[in-house]
């Protein structure tokens, strides 16, 4: 009997996303065999990212589902500190949280979850908890967190800096990897670990990593 089809990761693009944070989630996904999806807000405008590569959007938001997706991700970028453009990512974050299915924001994304309310009550962090406690509507100050990620339930955040603890926390939540070719991944390519190399290499010679 053939495995039920995966359904796809959804990565969030806008006008300054920042383009460096989730290299590594949305690369290691796809050869771990995980369709990626860019979602705009309007399909049919391509956007501009921090690092000026323009990208077309797959999907429009509107038309995104979560019974149709495994994950959304919400990445940093000015905009979200610059006005309320990007609050319909954050309205559709709180579609994906009531269904029970995963969102990952990282950096100024944070921030949009955080005016949302989507902080308050869960464990989580950002780039500084001063950087939060300045969004109105954030209540959450007492689940902040000093931590490069934190996975709570459904929800996952990061600080701009920790594209690869990012990554990690992602891959741990969709079982991506064993734990311990995890860690080994983490290793490698968080602390430059050599001692790692062999264990992804005889992982990937097994079709585990």
């Amino acid at each position: 009997m053939s495995e039920t089809p995966r359904k796809p990761v959804h990565l969030a693009v806008y006008d300054t996303y920042a383009d460096w944070e989730t290299g590594h989630t949305t690369a290691h996904l796809t050869q771990r065999g995980h369709v990626v999806r860019t979602v705009g807000l309007d399909s049919a405008q391509p956007v501009t990212t921090m690092g000026g590569v323009r990208i077309q959007p797959d999907l429009a938001l509107a038309d995104l589902r979560p019974q149709d997706s495994s994950l959304l991700i919400l990445t940093g970028a000015s905009l979200w500190d610059t006005g309320d453009e990007l609050a319909p990512f954050a309205a559709k974050a709180r579609e994906f949280l009531a269904a029970g299915v995963p969102v990952a924001a990282i950096c100024g994304a944070t921030a949009g979850l955080a005016r949302a309310g989507l902080l308050d009550g869960r464990t989580h962090t950002s780039g500084a908890s001063f950087y939060l406690a300045e969004q109105p509507g954030y209540g959450g100050a007492n689940g902040y967190v000093e931590a490069d990620a934190v996975t709570d339930g459904d929800l996952i955040t990061a600080g701009p800096t920790e594209p690869v603890a990012f990554a990690r926390e992602v891959f741990a939540r969709l079982d991506v990897y064993k734990p311990e070719v995890l860690d080994a991944w983490y290793g490698l390519f968080h602390d430059s670990d050599v001692s790692a190399y062999p264990v992804l290499m005889a992982a990937a010679a097994a079709g585990d990593a």
